[in-house]
């Protein structure tokens, strides 16, 4: 005869059962009652000691992963690449041509590129007699993701990933709206940067804009033109802005003419693109090593490396010229042969994230991150992702930034429109790790009146419930 399980018995069997531990202090639904109503919150918590699972929640659904997305980026590059691979730009001669072999350094800047020019007065090339010829091979197809929203392409977050990439895709200006209401907008690009940008954009009151519906709205053409129009309320300080090169290779031609005569080397000829074009190597600039792109990338959120990264895997890993597709195809090839992590049910259509037509599960995500945790001595990326309220994109995260909370969690962000993603680690208050996946899509609070009292947003009352009850518990 069996007797009956005593009831306060009951929990511990159910955990042994399902492999999870009991926490009768850790509450997340008092967290989750803070999100909106109609979010879709998926949430994981993982013990990396012994793999037990401390809270699942919609796990297994599909889920945009924003930013966090750069992570598996960064993982397939340290698995595929060598330690001390970087992004090259060369400087060749044929004839009386002069090729610049681009390979799609996202972190090429101007000051290098003028450096490189300065090689062709060392080869007597004082006088240019013939063309100057960009090769950008190394890419193909779309610069720009299915999924990136049309809005959002001509500022610097949405820079075209292209082969030849330089200044990060970006120049940054100013728009001024500091004369009388009514008045036109000024605004101010740094001379020597070769793009035109006019404003027919108003001065207007808050009220004003409120009443009219009226928006700041920026244009672009593919000569690298933008127009501001609209309205913008009254200020004393400029509204700083960044414009996304929408043409890189006459963007880049242009500085090519502007560095010439600023190092006195004649030059009448033209700059065309030919991706067949080869030369002799006279000259070659260096990246930066993958370490250090990849913890810019990570710890800054920056998209142009990531999706660069991944056009670049795809170009190596297939022996053809990159692009957004077969980039996809080398990651989820790499992670699966390497790392044994199946992503091949993922929807995923770029390196960065910034697609709103990606999809992945917080269990995939989940398996990203356990692999960073136990081959840390061996890829050192966990040192790359931001610590709460003390770098990168996590600095100033309010929900995570003071105490007890500062310092004890390392995670990448992930926003979008309507999604607010964490993925990484954190450290308890008696010393213990745990790994997290945080994925909350459909976040649409209701909007408050301008009377009401001012408090904190729900994504940021849930951010600090959940991961103050996590501390505390452990």
């Amino acid at each position: 005869m069996f007797r009956a399980l005593p009831l306060r018995l009951l929990p511990l069997l159910l955990s042994l059962l399902l492999n999870q531990p009991v926490l009768a202090n850790f509450s997340p639904q008092q967290a989750i009652n803070r999100l909106p109503i109609g979010h879709d919150a998926a949430l994981l918590v993982a013990d990396p000691l012994t793999g037990k699972i401390v809270y699942a929640q919609r796990e297994n659904q599909f889920q945009p992963p924003a930013s966090t997305q750069k992570l598996v980026t960064a993982l397939a590059a340290k698995l595929f690449f060598d330690t001390d691979f970087r992004f090259s730009t060369d400087l060749e001669l044929k004839d009386k041509d002069v090729i610049i072999r681009f390979s799609g350094d996202p972190t090429f800047s101007r000051q290098q590129l003028a450096m490189l020019l300065t090689q062709l007065k060392k080869n007597k090339q004082s006088l240019l007699k013939g063309n100057i010829i960009l090769n950008g091979s190394v890419f193909s197809g779309y610069e720009r993701a299915p999924g990136w929203p049309w809005d959002i392409l001509g500022v610097c977050y949405s820079a075209p990933s292209s082969s030849i990439s330089l200044e990060h895709n970006c120049v940054q200006g100013a728009l001024y709206s500091d004369n009388e209401l009514g008045q036109l907008t000024r605004v101010n690009v740094p001379a020597h940067q070769p793009i035109k940008v006019s404003s027919d954009a108003r001065i207007v009151s808050k009220e004003q804009q409120k009443a009219r519906y009226c928006d700041l709205t920026l244009t672009a053409d593919n000569s690298n033109g933008y127009q501001l129009s609209g309205c913008l309320p009254k200020r004393d300080k400029p509204l700083p802005l960044n414009f996304a090169v929408q043409n890189t290779v006459d963007y880049t031609a242009a500085v090519i003419r502007s560095e010439l005569k600023r190092a006195g080397i004649r030059f009448n000829g033209e700059i065309l693109r030919d991706d067949q074009a080869s030369g002799k190597r006279i000259a070659r600039h260096g990246s930066e090593p993958l370490h250090i792109l990849i913890d810019t990338m990570v710890r800054e959120s920056d998209n142009l490396i990531a999706d660069n990264l991944a056009k670049t895997l795809g170009h190596h890993y297939f022996s053809r010229p990159g692009t957004f597709n077969n980039g996809i195809a080398a990651i989820k090839a790499i992670l699966n042969d390497k790392a044994g992590i199946d992503l091949s049910q993922a929807v995923l259509v770029d390196g960065s994230g910034l697609s709103r037509n990606n999809r992945l599960t917080a269990t995939q995500m989940m398996e990203v991150v356990t692999y960073l945790y136990q081959h840390d001595k061996q890829l050192g990326l966990l040192t790359t992702l931001p610590v709460s309220g003390q770098s990168g994109t996590l600095r100033y995260r309010q929900s995570i930034r003071h105490q007890p909370l500062k310092g004890n969690i390392a995670a990448k962000s992930g926003s979008l429109y309507g999604t607010h993603n964490l993925a990484g680690m954190m450290t308890t208050k008696s010393g213990k790790k745990l790994l997290f996946v945080q994925m909350v899509a459909n976040y649409h609070p209701e909007q408050k009146a301008e009377d009401a009292p001012k408090t904190a947003p729900p994504i940021e009352a849930f951010e600090r419930k959940l991961y103050r009850a996590l501390y505390e518990s452990f």
